[in-house]
């Protein structure tokens, strides 16, 4: 079996061929896999009819996962897994939701530009979405990628930031959104978190930037200057020309690496269409400022 991977418009996707996912993939496809990840940063694997098992069990190769997904109204799970992530807008009886549904209002934050689980003190290494129902218009996902972004900032700028720490939390990136009915326990888990803002990818050795809709803060500076900078960051790493869009269609897996991308859902009729997608993320290997900078 030969695994070849086709560049897509950007530079940092690929499409992956040669590979089925629902059988165990052998050493060669999973070197080939990383290798690819490393050099591109988001991979897409069409046509794979697999279960949440199949899934689970793909993702687990390149890592251990992470223990939950970080949500409001954890306890009204729809997927048979705690470890995965339901990035859907059903509810546990496979219903739409409602449009003053609070998990409604929550997940409007996945349109905003984020990495998974910046907010977390271990972030997350990789992330794996899987299309089971799409809607028949709308509902894509963009990336950008971070280590382009770092590189084609200006020289003045890269020394001004390259050792900032940010603290990332969903409590900032929903408060953009005005959404801020939390529960206290919710509040305590979703706590700030220190990141680095300027990161070495390991598989590449390029210096990327760490940006998420998630930062609320930059140590040591006033707020109000801190979130502007956040974003004119991300508006010089996300112009259109450097965005990929992945139109999806049912049965595509499309991989992305935490460490130096950005994404983010586009919106659909939610209220007259389904979307069906389930992502398993794996954590990374420590928080950042255990690792080089």
């Amino acid at each position: 079996m030969s695994f070849t991977f086709k560049p897509l418009h950007s530079i940092f996707t690929a499409e992956a061929e040669g590979f089925d996912l629902r059988r165990p993939l052998g050493a060669e496809a999973l070197d080939a896999v990383t290798a690819a990840m490393d050099r591109y940063a988001v991979l897409v694997f069409r046509g794979q009819d697999i279960d949440d098992d199949q899934q689970l069990a793909f993702g687990l190769n390149f890592g251990p996962l992470e223990a939950e997904p970080a949500t409001v109204e954890l306890h009204r799970r729809r997927l048979k897994h705690a470890r995965m992530n339901d990035i859907s807008n059903l509810d546990e009886q496979g219903r739409i939701l409602a449009a003053d549904d609070r998990r409604r209002m929550f997940n409007l934050g996945n349109r905003l530009w984020h990495s998974d689980s910046s907010f977390k003190a271990t972030p997350s290494k990789y992330s794996l979405l899987h299309a089971r129902v799409v809607p028949s218009a709308g509902g894509e996902t963009e990336f950008a990628d971070m280590r382009h972004a770092w590189d084609t900032l200006p020289a003045p700028l890269q020394a001004r930031v390259e050792a900032l720490v940010c603290e990332h939390s969903l409590l900032f990136s929903r408060a953009q959104l005005g959404f801020a009915e939390f529960t206290e326990a919710e509040r305590e888990r979703f706590a700030p978190v220190p990141q680095r803002l300027v990161r070495r990818h390991p598989g590449s050795g390029r210096r990327s930037l760490f940006l998420s809709s998630h930062i609320g803060r930059i140590v040591g500076w006033p707020v109000p200057e801190a979130l502007m900078l956040i974003r004119d960051l991300i508006e010089h790493a996300t112009p259109r020309e450097a965005v990929y869009v992945h139109r999806w269609r049912v049965g595509d897996l499309v991989m992305w690496d935490n460490r130096c991308t950005l994404h983010r859902g586009r919106g659909y009729d939610d209220q007259a269409e389904a979307r069906d997608l389930r992502r398993v993320t794996l954590m990374d290997v420590a928080p950042t400022l255990e690792q080089a900078a």
